[in-house]
């Protein structure tokens, strides 16, 4: 077991109490035991050992703590204003010492079960406003086959809300211009059907018809819908790749993403009135929790826009 550095090197560095390198000792051959990685063991290592040396200071061994110490402990993790994901992993691993000391039968119960980790925030997706997103994809132009190409992949990304991995998974069967709709192959397998708007289908016929005949090898049976320039199936990675190359160019972050365009998309609906359970069906979600953190984005624009307007906001 590793024990913490000081600032002065001469002087003795701090250690837990034999009783904590025994409880450390035993959670550590637990781990083990479930199958934990050695990365899992290291930081549960880490975290259990600065508790063990904050009860050390205070003459307190494992068996000795309550609730109330773990709670003492968890507001001053918060007092040295570490982030509320800190501190709720810090608790985590002290659940599973508590645990491994249980079924040692050294407690009757875990103390840590009784304390409750501190509620982290989940930030916003990232969302481009309508014009944005018009700005970014009509910067991309029709000159060559990997333009007319990109203006396809992401007018269509944009028109259906889909994952990078689903775009390029796509086969040209996927798509039924008669039907204006397309199907997706989601997480878990899951398929599910989306519409097309008329600019996407638009561009994807475009595509079709000039483009991808000039990207595929002659005589060629590569099934997929989207090419590389080498006429085979498209990377996550070049989607990544090929949207930071047309953001820069329509002047936004360089860091825009193809999720920057599932989130606008969904946001966008929401916007303009669409069922929340409509969006869910769209985007494959299999719980309407999750499509419900667009609801948030769209409260943090009324509370935003409120702010800005109300005369005694």
């Amino acid at each position: 077991m590793k024990n913490r550095p000081t600032g002065d090197e001469n002087s003795p560095r701090p250690e837990p109490s034999p009783e904590w390198r025994a409880a450390l000792r035993k959670l550590d051959a637990d781990l083990v035991r479930r199958g934990a990685g050695e990365r899992t063991r290291r930081a549960y290592e880490i975290d259990c050992l600065q508790f063990a040396l904050w009860c050390t200071a205070q003459n307190l061994g494992p068996t000795r703590v309550t609730t109330r110490v773990l709670r003492r402990y968890a507001a001053a993790l918060a007092e040295r204003r570490l982030q509320p994901s800190s501190v709720a992993r810090k608790l985590a691993a002290l659940r599973a010492l508590y645990r491994t000391l249980r079924e040692h039968g050294e407690l009757s119960a875990n103390p840590a079960d009784l304390v409750a980790s501190p509620k982290r925030g989940k930030p916003l997706p990232d969302v481009l406003k309508p014009e944005e997103v018009a700005r970014l994809l009509d910067r991309i132009g029709a000159t060559t086959p990997l333009d007319v190409r990109d203006r396809a992949l992401f007018e269509l990304a944009y028109a259906c809300g889909l994952r990078a991995e689903e775009l390029v998974n796509l086969d040209v069967g996927s798509v039924d211009f008669d039907a204006e709709e397309v199907r997706v192959e989601g997480k878990g397998g899951k398929t599910r059907t989306v519409p097309v708007g008329e600019t996407a289908l638009k561009a994807l016929a475009r595509y079709m018809e000039r483009a991808r005949p000039a990207l595929v090898d002659a005589g060629s049976d590569e099934p997929a819908l989207f090419l590389s320039k080498s006429g085979r199936r498209l990377s996550t990675s070049d989607v990544r790749r090929r949207l930071r190359v047309w953001a820069r160019r329509a002047g936004l972050p360089s860091s825009a993403h193809p999720h920057a365009l599932r989130h606008s998309f969904a946001t966008h609906l929401l916007d303009g009135g669409a069922d929340l359970r409509a969006i869910q069906e769209m985007l494959g979600h299999a719980s309407i929790s999750t499509t419900q953190i667009y609801t948030r984005v769209e409260s943090a624009r009324l509370k935003s826009a409120y702010a800005r307007a109300h005369p005694r906001a």
